[in-house]
């Protein structure tokens, strides 16, 4: 039986007793590993979600990994930070402020909706259109008198100890009836082939493709029949311009690529990377959960938290490497030599996220690559450390290093670490990976996932050239026919 598993800061914010339910506080759900090694729950996170990999956030984003279904999602609350995606919201519900709220109103009007439920009984529709649109438990809505019209002023998650008491009974309500049982695209004049915008930031320190590449890219397109355009983070209200999206600009939660990536997907185009690709690829917690759960192979590893610091050492043995979830290009990512230098680093970390990774330290001469899309290997890659360090880049006062690359085909590349590989990506999706490894002793361990992997003229495409700008861009393009051909349906 599937259990709903209501998630709160405080036992005292949830004293509901719902037949079917349990409450966890967010260090119980994180940390103990009843949570973790099978249980069937549904969670409903009504935690403080305004923290961006606070505990709430983990909640939602571990839920996840561990195919629990949370509400809210992660990307949900994402949303809600997103300025472009807080517009397009506001449309959808512009046609049913003007008859739900009275002329009267004052020139601010406060919504709230627990579930789809409105507490007051005041504005039903509201409420639940709301909570259709973006699905996430609790919500309050401000809306503001704007030249004798309402618009949507603010929206934010609500935990549950932010409910007002005279609430509780309405919040209870909500949540017993929400458990079980109880536009054409624009077109360009003379233009008759897909429209691709490719973001694209050529200032970037550590750019997705070279210029090489992106002309690559463009030519392959063209080969195609489709036709592109280079933009960039100014862009985003000209999406419904195009058919597909395709990010070479480094993506990140919190990041412009993330409100393109989200605000392309709906407006129907096909876009890599895909939002949930960004927000599981750039966090090592997720990707951790989501690996060990499914038995893939990696070095052994420790989910640090502030009761725990004290184990890192007699787990993982020293040196010891610890990571920023969101650690990229080898950044936020330390390796720790001496015992009485591992807790102050933790604490750093920790004041930036409530969980941290800590790995045993495998060296190795070089990291295997393997690009994947639409769960096909691509092509696979020796990435040599650089020299005189231990990653494959080293950060130097006003540049990177890094260390030599060697492409070879998939088939010349040991199996073992090809078919790891796939079986981490498509863990994912069908998006456009790059798969990082070691192998030691035989054995290969997965490192991580990459969504929006490098692939730069002279060095990934060093075995198939124009051929895998041409197998990238032809993916985009059956894809993106795809979808018209369900639409015309």
């Amino acid at each position: 039986m599937t259990v709903a598993l209501f998630v709160v800061d405080r036992p005292q914010d949830w004293p509901f007793a719902i037949a079917g339910t349990q409450v966890a506080s967010p260090r119980d759900y994180l940390t103990d590993p009843a949570y973790s090694n099978g249980l069937e729950c549904r969670v409903i996170n009504l935690c403080r979600c305004d923290r961006y990999q606070g505990s709430g956030y983990y909640v939602s984003l571990l839920a996840d990994a561990r195919g629990h279904r949370p509400l809210p999602e992660v990307k949900s609350v994402e949303d809600l930070q997103s300025a472009p995606l807080l517009r397009a919201l506001a449309r959808e519900v512009d046609a049913l402020l003007e008859d739900a709220i009275a002329a009267d109103a004052g020139d601010e009007v406060r919504i709230d909706a627990y579930f789809g439920r409105d507490p007051t009984g005041s504005h039903p529709a509201v409420a639940n259109q709301l909570f259709t649109l973006v699905k996430v438990p609790l919500l309050r809505a401000t809306f503001a008198r704007h030249q004798q019209r309402w618009r949507l002023k603010s929206l934010k998650a609500l935990s549950a100890a932010a409910v007002p008491k005279e609430h509780r009974g309405a919040l209870e309500e909500a949540a017993r009836l929400f458990l079980p049982g109880n536009a054409e695209r624009r077109t360009v004049p003379g233009e008759r082939g897909p429209r691709l915008a490719i973001l694209y930031n050529p200032g970037e320190v550590a750019p997705a493709s070279n210029p090489g590449a992106m002309e690559r890219f463009r030519a392959a397109a063209r080969t195609l029949g489709m036709h592109t355009e280079l933009i960039d983070r100014r862009s985003i209200g000209r999406l419904n311009e195009f058919d597909g999206l395709f990010l070479r600009d480094t993506t990140n939660v919190g990041h412009y690529t993330y409100d393109f990536a989200r605000r392309a997907l709906t407006e129907g185009l096909v876009v890599v990377d895909d939002p949930d690709s960004i927000l599981q690829c750039t966090n090592k917690v997720y990707l951790h959960e989501l690996m060990m759960r499914h038995r893939v192979p990696m070095p052994k590893t420790l989910m640090v938290h502030r009761d725990n610091v004290d184990q890192i050492v007699p787990t993982l043995g020293l040196p010891c490497v610890l990571k920023r979830p969101d650690s990229s290009f080898s950044l936020g990512v330390d390796r720790i030599e001496r015992a009485e230098d591992v807790e102050p680093r933790v604490r750093q970390l920790l004041q930036q996220s409530e969980l941290v990774i800590a790995q045993e330290y495998v060296p190795t001469e070089f990291d295997w690559r393997v690009g994947i899309f639409d769960r096909r290997p691509l092509y696979v890659c020796r990435y040599h450390m650089a020299p005189g360090h231990w990653q494959i880049i080293k950060h130097e006062s006003e540049h990177m290093v890094s260390g030599q690359i060697v492409t070879m085909s998939v088939g010349e590349a040991p199996e073992s670490v090809v078919k790891t590989a796939l079986r981490a990506a498509n863990l994912i999706g069908d998006g456009l990976y790059g798969v990082d490894l070691k192998q030691v002793n035989g054995q290969c361990l997965l490192i991580e996932v990459n969504d929006n992997p490098t692939i730069d003229a002279g060095a990934e495409d060093g075995v198939l050239g124009d051929a895998l700008y041409r197998e990238i861009m032809g993916v985009m393009c059956r894809r993106i026919s795809e979808r018209k051909w369900k639409a015309a349906a």
